[in-house]
């Protein structure tokens, strides 16, 4: 990995094929790998827009993401697009590691919708494309 590059652990919005990753693209960030993180962190959607994943002490899962490589240049050109209330934090990977990654501060997820079950943006995405948001909301 070069010197000025860091390791970026996305779960949302910013992984392939969603609608906010060319902001990656854009930076000249490069996709790694999938991944999950260890089963210590809780995923909430805020306003169907965007997930925020939070650390948490019990109750946790596992949550699917992306790890992309990205100039520490390109890295602050993406946070300082990412909407309020998401931040950046250590993240720990179920293999162990330890990289930056998305999180969501705790005020933005208070009374937002858990989607902790679903395991994974991309996952809950498609379920409520399928269902609904009634649907989901109500199991």
């Amino acid at each position: 990995m070069e010197p000025a590059a860091v390791l970026l652990a996305v779960n949302g919005t910013l992984m392939r094929g969603l609608e906010l990753n060319q902001n990656l693209l854009a930076v000249g960030a490069q996709f790694e790998r999938e991944a999950v993180t260890a089963p210590c962190y809780r995923l909430w959607s805020i306003g169907d827009r965007h997930p925020a994943m939070q650390r948490v002490a019990s109750g946790g899962a596992a949550i699917a993401l992306e790890v992309w490589r990205v100039s520490a240049a390109g890295l602050l050109q993406i946070l300082q697009q990412e909407p309020p209330g998401l931040c950046v934090g250590k993240i720990q990977l179920a293999d162990g590691e330890i990289v930056l990654g998305v999180l969501g501060e705790a005020h933005c997820c208070a009374g937002a919708c858990e989607i902790t079950q679903w395991g994974g943006w991309r996952r809950y995405v498609a379920q409520r494309d399928q269902s609904g948001v009634e649907a989901l909301a109500g199991g």
